[in-house]
Order: C-alpha cells, then sequence, then structure tokens
C-alpha cells in the first residue's frame, strides 16, 4: 500500500525522472516503488496519449500548470474546481503519461550575462541517420546551445544559440561551420522579439469550438 505521507507532486529531476519525493516514505526513497513507477511510465509514455482522453478537468489543470507550475496542490484544486485528492491523481497520472514533461523557471538570459540569441540554419553533406545523430549528439554538449530542430524545407537543422557578446557568437559560427558534416551554416540574429509564449494552447478547452 501506498504510504498516505506522500508528499505529492514535484519538479522532474535533470533526467527527467521523477523526484524523490514522489514515494517518499518516512523521509527514505522506496526503491520498490520507484522502480515500478519508472517501469510503468515509460509503458505509458510508448503508448501515448490523444486529446479525447483528456477530460475538461484534465485540460484546466494543464492550462493552470503552465502559467503557475509552482503553486501548491490545494491551490490547483480551488482552482479546477475538485478536491486535492483527485487533483493530485490526475497530476500524476498526466506526468505519467508524459503530458506533462517537467517543470522550469523562466529566466531573463540578458540578466544573467547571455544578452544575444540568435538562430542558425545549419546544413550537412549527408541524411544518413548517423550523421544526424552526430550532429545532435554535438550540439547538445554546447551549453550555448538551447535549442535544436530538424527540419525540412532546404536544409537540415534549427539551433537557437544565446552569446554573452559579439565576439562570443563569431567563436559559434565558427564552431558550427568547422563541425563534422556541416556543408551550410546561415545565422539569423534576434533583434527584438514581441512574442515569446511558453504556452501550449490545450485543445478542446474552454472558450474553443
Amino acid at each position: 500500500m501506498r504510504n498516505p505521507k506522500c508528499c505529492g507532486y514535484e519538479p522532474a529531476d535533470a533526467q527527467g525522472q521523477p523526484a524523490a519525493c514522489v514515494f517518499r516514505y518516512a523521509g527514505a526513497l522506496d526503491r520498490g516503488w520507484y522502480l515500478l513507477y519508472a517501469a510503468r511510465r515509460r509503458v505509458w509514455r510508448d503508448k501515448g496519449v490523444t486529446v479525447a482522453e483528456l477530460d475538461a478537468v484534465d485540460r484546466r489543470i494543464i492550462a493552470e500548470l503552465q502559467v503557475d507550475g509552482r503553486m501548491t496542490n490545494v491551490e490547483l484544486a480551488r482552482r479546477v474546481g475538485i478536491s486535492a485528492p483527485p487533483c493530485l491523481r490526475r497530476v500524476r497520472r498526466l506526468e505519467e503519461l508524459g503530458v506533462i514533461s517537467g517543470y522550469h523557471a523562466d529566466v531573463d538570459a540578458g540578466a544573467l550575462g547571455w544578452p544575444i540569441s540568435f538562430y542558425a540554419v545549419i546544413g550537412l553533406d549527408s541524411q544518413k541517420e548517423a550523421v544526424l545523430s552526430q550532429f545532435e549528439a554535438l550540439v547538445a554538449t554546447w551549453p550555448e546551445a538551447l535549442e535544436c530542430h530538424m527540419i525540412r524545407g532546404g536544409d537540415d537543422f534549427l539551433v537557437r544559440l544565446a552569446a554573452r557578446d559579439t565576439t562570443h557568437e563569431n567563436q559559434l559560427t565558427r564552431r558550427l561551420t568547422e563541425a563534422p558534416h556541416v556543408m551550410r551554416v546561415q545565422t539569423l540574429q534576434t533583434i527584438r522579439t514581441t512574442l515569446s509564449r511558453p504556452l501550449v494552447a490545450v485543445a478542446g478547452g474552454e472558450g474553443e469550438t
């Protein structure tokens, strides 16, 4: 039986695993429960989930957590109009299904010394899976790389990077140009951002037709 003192939902860790407190028994992690949870989580993720499987309460929960992922379960339950225990079960289910994949803080990159944001469109000399995967693995090791998208329509990847200054931006561009199998690099610097919307519209939610 699951311990009733379980402390509730928490953000996933850096490896995308549920936080240890999900199954904390008197302050200690029960490894058996964790392994069972992780195995079930992988199965549910493999099965996937469709919007049709999410009811109106699920969608309200998702909408509220996108706006404020730090609110308590009690406050979340109040906002979506249900009691706390079923609300917590719903949040866990959404996490297990992979609908909610994590929680994070939005930060001001400029305030942290990264005032330059730019995109790079990358063309490779081959579209073999091994070459594509090699490039993705390389970019993933760069702390300056914030996003990496495989694209269609001319080139192979769209990468978003942050730089400390123009010199650093040029260094990153050179590193991309000199990377294995890279044939073309076109950089696009962000001058002004008028819209940055991390929220995902929840299909079938209130106000939608």
